[in-house]
This record gives C-alpha cells, sequence and structure tokens, in this order.
C-alpha cells in the first residue's frame, strides 16, 4: 500500500448533534446543484461531459445522506468532516458506509422488528404522552439506513464510468470518464479522457482500460504524468485528451484551513457580515491534449505513444453575490488571479433547530 492510500481521521471537524447533520447535508446537497447547473451554464464542460459530471455529484449527495442518516441518532459515533483544503466527509466516512452494507443482514438481524418498534412508538407517545428514547430513535434510523440505502450507489474511492462514442467536434473517436476520492485531499475529482481505437472493436478492451484506470489515474498527480502512464499500459488505445475536474475545497463554516477564501469566509462569519450558511466553492480544471505521436521500444516490439502538450489548468470559484462582493474587498489578489471573474450562484438559507 502506497503512503496516498493512508487515511486517518485526525484534522477532522465533528458533527455531533442532529443540527449539525441536517445543516451540513442541506448546504452540500444544495451547492452541488448549483453546481452542476454553473458548469453547464458558463460550458466548463461540454453537454456529454456535464450528463456524467451530474451522475457523480449524485452519487456523493447519496452518499452523504446515506450518512446522514447513518448518524442521526447515534450516540456512540459521529460523522466526520475534513478540515484541510477539502470541507467534503473524511474518505473514511465512505468506507465505513460500505463495510457497514457488506454486513447488512447481519446488523439488521441484531435490530429490534419493525412492528414491534412502532407499537412502542406508539404507545410512549400517545399513551405515557412522552418523548421517545434517543436510543430507540437511533435503532428506527438504523432500519431506515439499511433497508433503503444501496451499497452500489455510495461513492467509493475510485468510480468507472462507461465507454461512449465522443461528440461531435471532439478529435476523437471515444470517450470515458471516472472519479476518485483523494485520500490525501479528501475531495472529489472527475476525469475525462477522449481516445481512439485501432482494433475493430473498443469493447473488446474494456476491462483493461478500466484496470489500467483505476491502477494508474486513482489520485491527485501532475496530469500529463497520469496521461502517459495510461497511453503506456495500453497498446492500441490511443489518448487524444485527458480533463480532470478538482472539486473544492467547499469553503464553509465546517472547513478551518489556512485557504485565504476559506479564512475570509470564516472571519465574515464570525463577525456577521455574512450569514452562518454562506459558502464559495473553488474549482479546477485542468487538461492535456496529444499533439503528435512518437514511436518508442525496440525494432520488434515498437509501440506508438502519444507527444502530450503542455498542461493547461483554469481556476475558477463560484459563490453567492455577497461572498463574491466579500472576497473582492478582502482578497481582490485571489479574484484577480482567477482565469474568469467569479461565478455567481445562488445563496442558501437554512433554518436552524433551536
Amino acid at each position: 500500500m502506497s503512503i496516498n492510500q493512508i487515511v486517518t481521521p485526525l484534522d477532522s471537524a465533528i458533527l455531533d448533534s442532529k443540527a449539525h447533520y441536517t445543516f451540513y447535508h442541506k448546504m452540500v446537497d444544495f451547492v452541488f446543484k448549483e453546481l452542476v447547473v454553473a458548469v453547464q451554464r458558463e460550458h466548463i464542460c461540454n453537454d456529454a461531459e456535464v450528463a456524467m459530471f451530474k451522475q457523480y455529484c449524485d452519487l456523493l449527495l447519496y452518499s452523504i445522506e446515506a450518512m446522514r442518516i447513518k448518524y442521526m441518532y447515534d450516540d456512540e459515533d459521529n460523522m466526520k468532516v475534513d478540515l484541510t483544503e477539502s470541507g467534503f466527509p473524511n474518505y473514511l466516512e465512505f468506507r465505513y458506509l460500505f463495510n457497514d452494507l457488506e454486513l447488512r443482514d447481519d446488523y439488521l438481524s441484531k435490530l429490534t422488528p419493525i412492528s414491534t418498534l412502532k407499537e412502542e412508538f406508539l404507545d410512549t407517545l400517545m399513551r405515557k404522552k412522552q418523548h421517545v428514547k434517543k436510543s430507540r430513535l437511533f435503532q428506527a434510523a438504523s432500519i431506515v439506513y439499511y433497508t433503503s440505502v444501496n451499497k452500489k450507489y455510495i461513492f467509493n474511492r475510485f468510480v468507472q464510468g462507461r465507454i461512449v462514442n465522443a461528440p461531435e467536434g471532439i478529435d476523437a473517436n471515444y470517450m470515458t470518464s471516472w472519479s476518485f476520492y483523494d485520500v490525501v485531499l479528501n475531495r472529489p475529482f472527475i476525469c475525462f479522457m477522449y481516445f481512439n481505437y485501432s482494433g475493430s472493436n473498443v469493447q473488446d478492451v474494456k476491462q483493461d482500460i478500466y484496470d489500467v484506470l483505476k491502477h494508474a489515474a486513482d489520485r491527485k498527480m501532475a496530469l500529463d504524468t497520469m496521461a502517459y502512464g495510461i497511453d503506456k499500459k495500453l497498446l492500441k488505445v490511443a489518448p487524444k485528451l485527458v480533463k480532470r475536474i478538482d472539486l473544492g475545497p467547499l469553503h464553509n463554516m465546517f472547513t478551518k484551513d489556512e485557504n485565504t477564501i476559506t479564512h475570509t469566509i470564516l472571519e465574515a462569519i464570525s463577525k456577521k457580515t455574512i450569514p452562518l450558511e454562506s459558502y464559495a466553492v473553488s474549482l479546477k480544471v485542468t487538461e492535456v491534449a496529444s499533439k503528435s505521436e512518437f514511436k518508442e521500444g525496440s525494432f520488434f516490439n515498437k509501440q506508438i505513444l502519444q507527444r502530450w502538450g503542455d498542461v493547461f489548468q483554469q481556476k475558477y470559484v463560484l459563490a453567492p453575490h455577497r461572498v463574491i462582493q466579500l472576497l473582492y474587498n478582502k482578497t481582490p489578489e485571489v479574484m484577480n488571479g482567477l482565469d474568469k471573474p467569479p461565478i455567481e450562484i445562488a445563496g442558501v438559507e437554512i433554518e436552524l433547530d433551536k
């Protein structure tokens, strides 16, 4: 196991109340829906990429909702949100979900039957006029969790997309996508690869492509290094364009790193200049394209490889109008360093439970 695959729960903020879980889930759910719309509206991705981008965001939201249900009434454990350049759940939370659901039947067999809980709740509420004990609410939440959450929709460390025909206007025949959760940065990344295939049917090498992507492109690294690694390991596949979207950090009240944007937002929240639910999203889109080809290897074992051009990166910040004004006032140098003026998206209003 490489050092990049070692994960610890340190440097994490703990969500330790029902209000925290509700607040965090509503915020992330709202932000990702706004993000999908903005990525399409601002032409950050083409239509084919947007469709795939939305699918990966849906998996993330599904997983975070599962975490909310899992921890809602749990007195013994708490969900952890990464503090360092992230704002997303610690990667271990996704592993815990996946491991839980692997043992789904074992857990369900140990829980109180639904009919028994219903009778008990009705008796407590209607006859005794008392509140249901939190431990029994956790039992009910656990039943909902184990019976309603589907393991195949949990965002794993690596998620593979299908191979499809490339859209018109792209100088390649096929495209595929994948997403990974970098366990060092605790952030999701979404990738696209456009490629040609010199064989007769690309489905013949589908599994080979999937295996190479899973082992050579499952963490953040120099994009030209990633592209070369993919190209080198797939003899009949010629990658033409590799694109990677870095989702984050999600700057909000649960992120407490040294990032300038995060620090500015937290300071303004503490002074009540902006609402508690204020946020901003940093987005980095990195691309590298093939400029030509060359042959490598011996006379009897030559391989045609791509000669990659310069890596091209664009940085974006998406935020509500009030936050954009704040950032222009407090961090003009950061805003002026973006490849495009900050993209305005809607603010979220969250009523806190009293």
